[in-house]
């Protein structure tokens, strides 16, 4: 096993192989994985859910127009970068498609999404709002993962 997952063992201590973690890392895979996510969010939050989840969060075309959209695009690409290297580290260097796609989607809705739901909770959100942003996540990373496993 490879990545940040894979364990070495020397002298009683256990500690991760980062430079090598590092060293393996497809940057263009992550690249085209980030892309992925814009690509994915922009068909979720547009033709299929834009207009239920404008409603969901209450928002108006005109809020939308009156956001920063270089920082909101510029820091949601660079997140998109993290998660996307962050995935890659986690399914290692001798993942394939279908590995990356299941590791992908567990990571989708085994840790973000019950974590959304945590918060969504406790912010009293909507059932309806918690499945279009949960749903989004667990297809991102989904798609992420078979990237990533495929390359």
């Amino acid at each position: 096993m490879d990545g940040l997952a894979k364990l070495v063992f020397e002298k009683n201590k256990t500690i991760m192989d980062l430079a090598t973690a590092f060293e393996n890392i497809n940057w263009f895979s992550i690249g085209i994985a980030t892309l992925s996510s814009f690509l994915v969010g922009g068909i979720w939050y547009g033709p299929l859910f834009g207009r239920a989840w404008m409603r969901a969060f209450g928002f108006s075309e005109e809020n939308l127009r009156n956001r920063s959209i270089p920082k909101t695009f510029g820091l949601s690409l660079l997140l998109a970068f993290f998660a996307a290297t962050n995935l890659e580290m986690f399914i290692g260097l001798e993942a394939d498609f279908t590995f990356g796609l299941i590791a992908g989607f567990f990571t989708g809705l085994g840790w973000v999404a019950t974590f959304l739901g945590i918060l969504y909770l406790f912010e009293m959100q909507t059932l309806k709002a918690y499945l279009i942003n949960a749903g989004y996540c667990v297809l991102s990373l989904t798609t992420m993962g078979a990237i990533l496993g495929a390359w």
